[in-house]
């Protein structure tokens, strides 16, 4: 099983940016409890993190060719990337999109997502057990022989 994990703007300063806010885990501290998650269940990942919508899109594009599934934390991208939300659509793969605080509970702006309605779910502020949870659901999804609903 193959899975593409898409970390979006800004997430490469986890651990330093707002930890009140995201937290003191580092984007590689995240990766790593993926990556032992990954182990466990007989899976490959590849991770990208991309300040740049188009370098995210190129991924998801590449990611037709070779992946099961999709965990992604758009960061700021969720609230206005119609052209991620088209990509994420078009290449038909499961979809989880996480975020490690609690978009609902934060500034306006931040409470609507483009792109859960192509996503299978969505998971909101766990902190870093978001993505945890996101990989761990995604697993099981690919893991039933039937469609996810």
């Amino acid at each position: 099983m193959n899975i593409l994990i898409l970390h979006g703007p800004n997430l490469n300063l986890l651990g330093l940016r707002e930890p009140e806010v995201y937290g003191k885990e580092t984007l590689d501290d995240i990766n790593n409890m993926l990556h032992a998650i990954a182990r466990e269940n007989d899976v490959e990942l590849n991770i990208v993190q991309s300040n740049h919508e188009g370098m995210l899109i190129d991924a998801l594009h590449e990611a037709r060719t070779w992946a099961h599934g999709v965990l992604i934390n758009p960061g700021a991208y969720t609230h206005y990337s119609y052209a991620l939300r088209d990509a994420i659509a078009a290449i038909e793969k499961p979809c989880i999109e996480v975020h490690l605080s609690n978009v609902h509970k934060r500034e306006e702006f931040r409470h609507r997502s483009v792109l859960a309605a192509v996503c299978v779910g969505q998971i909101v502020g766990f902190g870093w057990r978001s993505y945890t949870l996101g990989l761990t659901g995604l697993i099981g999804i690919l893991s039933k022989s039937e469609p996810p609903t």
